[in-house]
């Protein structure tokens, strides 16, 4: 991983705007070198000022993982964010260089690069799992949300950002059974820790042979993503007969949709985030911008019709960001559909404003402009349904 590559990757972790992220990349453009306020100025195009204003709203995102930024004041701040990412990055080129056995499956692997490629903020998640696993020998953490709010897109990018064991559970490729899960697991903890005679063992004895084989101080993450998925008849048992126990230094990071029942009970710490809870919004509001202005500046197939689109109406970068946030009432699934349809020209006729709001409006709307609704269209419909 490159040095560049590397600092895009914390950027995003912390949940840096798209300025701030450039601002950083500008200033510590190796690991031992940096440049001036002067010169950072010069190159982004940007006052002094602005520059010491970026610096410190960076220096603010990095105080979770980095406490000392906030015991000091002045320019020394600078030399501490660079020491710690120049530390963290070299410790993250030492796990890129592990062993094969310790990547994760590649069972996995073209649905992880597919989701994470335009991947843009949610540290306030990764944040608050780290914080779990720092207060706390084991347990499970659950991230809870809608559909369409990147709760798969998150569980991708820790699997590979921690090269984490996993297992990504899909109703439509019939992949959501509780036998096929710990088959996949059960490979995966014996490719990676060489576990012996568990051919047959259960997901409990599993997670002990493994705790056995771990060294100092290393945790065993698994990450499953979307327990509303599985196949599981209804029952007295966890979701994929998930243990009531765990051993220490053994933490699960689960991901599901809302539903009434949770079917996990435990003799262990859980603790869940719930990306619809109103104390997320500015999160998910700032996430959801960000994505938007990743699109608008940075993705090499759709910033281009974006940008002309919103020439052609007349409006400001900010106020297309602004609206569509609105509009997508933070569903990042929205975007998926609306963004490459603006970009396409799917929506020429139609100005920022009426431009449909929420998702199920989407649909409708897109329902509709197919024209579904027609008496011609009838056998078509009887078909979809």
């Amino acid at each position: 991983m490159t040095w560049q590559d590397f600092l895009n990757q914390q950027a995003d972790i912390q949940g840096l705007s798209v300025e701030e992220k450039t601002t950083l990349l500008t200033a510590l453009p190796q690991p031992d070198a940096q440049i001036s306020q002067i010169k950072q100025s010069d190159e982004l195009k940007i006052t002094e000022a602005t520059v010491k204003s970026r610096l410190k709203k960076i220096y603010k995102k990095f105080e979770n993982v980095c406490p000392e930024l906030s015991e000091i004041n002045g320019a020394g701040k600078f030399e501490i964010l660079r020491t710690y990412l120049k530390q963290k990055y070299h410790q993250s080129d030492e796990k890129y260089q592990l062993p094969i056995s310790y990547t994760y499956s590649p069972e996995f692997q073209s649905l992880i690069t597919e989701k994470i490629k335009s991947f843009c903020g949610r540290g306030f998640v990764f944040a608050a799992f780290q914080n779990f696993i720092n207060t706390n020998k084991k347990g499970y953490f659950t991230v809870i949300g809608d559909a369409g709010m990147g709760k798969s897109t998150i569980a991708a990018k820790y699997v590979f950002e921690n090269q984490t064991i996993c297992y990504f559970n899909n109703l439509q490729e019939n992949r959501n059974s509780p036998e096929l899960f710990l088959e996949s697991l059960r490979q995966q903890l014996i490719n990676r820790y060489q576990i012996t005679n568990v051919e047959n063992a259960d997901l409990s004895t599993l997670l002990v042979k493994t705790t056995e084989k771990l060294t100092t101080n290393e945790k065993l993450i698994i990450v499953v993503d979307a327990l509303d998925e599985v196949k599981q008849e209804p029952g007295g048992e966890n979701i994929l007969y998930l243990p009531t126990t765990l051993p220490d230094n053994v933490y699960l990071f689960l991901t599901r949709r809302p539903y009434d029942k949770e079917r996990l009970q435990t003799e262990v710490k859980k603790e869940s985030l719930d990306l619809t809870d109103d104390k997320y919004n500015q999160e998910n509001q700032h996430d959801i911008q960000e994505y938007i202005r990743f699109c608008l500046k940075n993705d090499p197939e759709h910033k281009d019709g974006l940008q002309t689109w919103i020439k052609n109406k007349n409006i400001t970068p900010d106020a297309f960001v602004n609206e569509l946030a609105t509009k997508s009432e933070n569903n990042f699934m929205y975007l998926r559909y609306v963004l490459p349809a603006i970009a396409e020209g799917k929506y020429n006729d139609l100005n920022l404003t009426q431009l449909p709001q929420g998702l199920q409006n989407y649909y409708q709307t897109h329902w509709e402009r197919m024209k579904m609704d027609d008496e011609a269209q009838k056998m078509k419909v009887i078909v979809v349904r």
